[in-house]
């Protein structure tokens, strides 16, 4: 079993990720998901408990910036 890391038991400003079971910085790092996939995932995590349609118009662009940075590959 991993040793629990002392920084991830901090969260500033409220505690909608700590409130989770897994906290998504914890998913992303034992996942290696790149940032702006993290933080799609981030903001559709913590919607309802924090910024409710904002957070998901946040997850929308970051959505839209990764559709087409894949389609010009």
């Amino acid at each position: 079993m991993k040793k629990k890391s002392k920084a991830l038991e901090i969260q500033i400003g409220g505690n909608h990720y700590k409130d989770m079971k897994i906290q998504p910085l914890v998913f992303f790092m034992e996942n290696n998901i790149p940032f702006v996939e993290g933080a799609i995932i981030k903001y559709i995590c913590r919607y309802k408990v924090k910024n409710g349609v904002e957070d998901l118009k946040k997850a929308a662009h970051l959505l839209s910036v990764l559709i087409e940075r894949e389609e010009k590959k």
